[in-house]
């Protein structure tokens, strides 16, 4: 299996190599990205104080961490549907598919590139922002900090899974991934804390896991609160991670019969 996986993530680097001057644009969005906020927080971000006490930092430093953190959450929700979509338009994806490989082996093997390129953007993010912007990692409890990160990949793969079930079917159609990241970037607290909104809103934000994640990760780098302190966040994010992986995998492999029978894999 995870030579299998190895070989998968080895294409996806030679084919992200190849294109250099994407790779180095990646390095600038990122700096533009917090540059972009860093002058939001100079113009709004003093409004924003009573909501960020619980964290205790400033509005950038917050948004810094979620954004860098949605780099993992868009992973998992868009991963997968977008490997898809790619092996759809190149006309490989039926062969990939009918390969003597698992299911599953095949779903994580074209996450994984995808997740190591996003733990490089985390890393951009969280050097830009000690060297460029002064901003203060030392509180940081890592046990805490790598266990919400595995919870919510492992929970937002599921979501991505489904995604993908979309794709296989409806081929450019992907409502679901759409909606997903709509509503969880808006509300989940990314942007700004969930305590900005209405509270009808808030209630809303309650029921999304990225709320969940987005607070625990906040709490365990910038107040390193330990993994005792963030149970109910961690304990939300391990029911819907047991929930949704079965479900994920059930309904792609319903997806992937159904285009099957109807011979519709090698269309784009």
């Amino acid at each position: 299996m995870f030579r299998k996986i190895f070989a998968i993530v080895k294409k996806d680097f030679l084919i992200e190599v190849s294109y250099k001057v994407s790779f180095f644009f990646n390095i600038f969005s990122v700096i533009s990205t917090l540059l972009i906020y860093f002058f939001i927080d100079l113009l709004f971000g003093h409004r924003m104080t009573i909501h960020l006490e619980e964290f205790g930092v400033n509005y950038f430093s917050y948004v810094v961490v979620s954004m860098a953190f949605f780099s993992y959450i868009g992973v998992g929700i868009g991963s997968f549907s977008m490997r898809l979509r790619a092996e759809q338009l190149q006309g490989t994806l039926e062969s990939l598919l009918l390969s003597p490989t698992k299911i599953s082996t095949l779903l994580w093997g074209m996450g994984t590139w995808n997740l190591i390129f996003a733990t490089f953007n985390v890393l951009l993010y969280i050097i830009f922002g000690i060297f460029l912007f002064k901003i203060n990692f030392s509180h940081i409890n890592f046990i805490s900090t790598f266990v919400t990160l595995i919870l919510t990949i492992f929970s937002f793969s599921s979501l991505g899974i489904i995604s993908s079930a979309f794709i296989i079917i409806f081929k450019r159609g992907n409502p679901f991934g759409w909606l997903i990241n709509t509503i969880e970037g808006l509300l989940g607290g990314v942007y700004f804390p969930i305590t900005v909104m209405p509270e009808w809103l808030q209630v809303l934000a309650k029921f999304l896991p990225i709320t969940y994640a987005i607070r625990a990760i906040e709490l365990s780098i910038y107040k390193g609160y330990s993994l005792v302190q963030l149970k109910n966040e961690l304990i939300f994010l391990l029911v819907f991670s047991i929930i949704l992986l079965p479900l994920s995998t059930f309904i792609f492999k319903y997806a992937l019969k159904k285009s099957s029978r109807y011979g519709t894999l090698s269309h784009y």
